[in-house]
């Protein structure tokens, strides 16, 4: 289609804002530009964008999915920017990492200190988000290289570069109030406890109930919630049963004892992706470099 690729762009600032408004100010043009830069490209597209009312703009179905092509759009063209200006003044551009808050906390903090030591000049941007969500912002381009667990139900396999760790998932409990330390504990049984558990929305909680699934039994977490270290004071204090990762147990964890199932738990990973669809910045490349673990080929 022959289509000016400025009303993509005047597209993008109002569906990302939902406001005709807001994207006159960030695009230094007039509302009613905005307005007629819109209706233009509805024209052409032959699709309505956008449901207009007096209080709020929505996007329609056919804008809802172009807004989904044109994201990741921007947000390329953004960073390919970024990288340019940096790498003009700094030799190496930013590196924008995706990963969880336990993840950076645990896990990710020894290798940025290493990576700054090394290039002291290049800004460093870690943006939080379950490991799903990291691969949504990876996808998105928003982020250079996502450090999450797996499996990941929305990870391409292709985008792994490397395999930081193996690690096991445990369950948590305090012996003071559920003390069965020298049990193996069934699933069957483990389900009748109250259990602490991350929400829906993260790949240990995608993972601990799929296990469950696999021996035919439905887990409802009396506690759903977003941090393991919430899930750890809680344990400790008798209010459940936590299953979380081991890398998160520290040597402050001596009141609490990790339970042994009759059931084997598989080893999980955490690895390092990039987006292969996207080009890979050379700070990404040195970052990847100095992490641990072994290269995927």
């Amino acid at each position: 289609m022959d289509i000016n690729y400025e009303l993509y762009k005047v597209f993008y600032y109002v569906a990302s804002s939902l406001s005709f408004s807001e994207a006159s100010k960030k695009l230094f043009i007039s509302q009613s530009a905005v307005s007629q830069s819109i209706k233009t490209l509805e024209r052409k597209l032959n699709q309505s964008l956008f449901v207009r009312s007096t209080k709020k703009v929505q996007l329609t179905p056919a804008g809802t999915i172009l807004y989904k092509h044109i994201e990741p759009a921007m947000n390329l063209i953004r960073r390919g920017e970024t990288q340019l200006l940096d790498s003009s003044t700094l030799g190496l551009g930013q590196l924008h990492i995706g990963a969880s808050d336990t993840i950076c906390r645990y896990l990710l903090v020894p290798c940025l200190q290493q990576f700054h030591k090394k290039f002291p000049g290049v800004p460093i941007k870690v943006t939080n988000a379950t490991s799903l969500g990291c691969v949504d912002l990876l996808e998105q381009g928003k982020v250079d290289v996502v450090i999450a667990n797996t499996p990941n139900s929305r990870l391409n396999p292709s985008y792994v570069k490397k395999t930081l760790r193996q690690f096991q998932d445990v369950f948590l409990a305090n012996p003071a109030y559920f003390n069965m330390k020298q049990q193996q504990i069934p699933f069957e049984t483990l389900k009748q406890y109250p259990i602490l558990a991350l929400d829906r929305k993260c790949t240990t909680s995608e993972f601990l109930h799929h296990l469950f699934l696999q021996h035919q039994l439905e887990l409802v977490p009396q506690v759903e919630l977003s941090s393991n270290d919430l899930l750890i004071d809680l344990a400790r204090i008798g209010i459940g049963i936590a299953f979380l990762p081991d890398y998160c147990i520290g040597p402050n964890l001596q009141d609490l004892y990790v339970l042994q199932t009759k059931e084997e738990i598989p080893k999980r990973q955490v690895v390092a992706a990039v987006n292969t669809a996207l080009p890979v910045s050379a700070s990404t490349e040195e970052f990847l470099r100095l992490l641990p673990g072994e290269a995927v080929e």
